[in-house]
């Protein structure tokens, strides 16, 4: 169940209209569905549409319906919502522990160049302190 404060968890269809949504910024459902084919030709319209529609109601989006052609827009920044993802992945699945979340993803999950580039922002916090 969500609050105002806490929208609802995304599915993994709507995670992927958010991130076209947040590429393209404020779009109608015809912008999102041309965007959405480049990687799902298969994805119809009123898929689109029926889905844009189901996550208004769920909080996830904005809508401007000032023009004949809706417009829809993340309801919160990129940031914040990952922010709020990964809070909840923190507290389900780490007990809390943001550490035992960060070695996890480095078990494995992370690229030489990718640790490096980690260590680099460590190394500059240190610094800073």
């Amino acid at each position: 169940m969500s609050t105002p404060d806490l929208p609802a968890k995304p599915t993994p269809s709507e995670l992927e209209m958010l991130r076209l949504l947040w590429r393209l910024g404020p779009a109608t459902a015809r912008q999102v569905h041309a965007a959405a084919v480049e990687t799902r030709p298969d994805m119809p319209y009123a898929n689109v549409l029926r889905l844009l529609q189901m996550m208004h109601a769920k909080g996830l989006l904005s809508r401007d319906e000032s023009a004949r052609a809706h417009v829809y827009a993340p309801a919160q920044p990129q940031d914040s919502h990952q922010a709020s993802l990964i809070k909840e992945l923190i507290h389900k699945a780490f007990s809390g522990s943001g550490k035992e979340l960060v070695l996890a993803a480095l078990r494995g999950h992370v690229s030489k160049k990718e640790r490096e580039e980690i260590q680099n922002i460590l190394n500059g916090e240190r610094r800073g302190d």
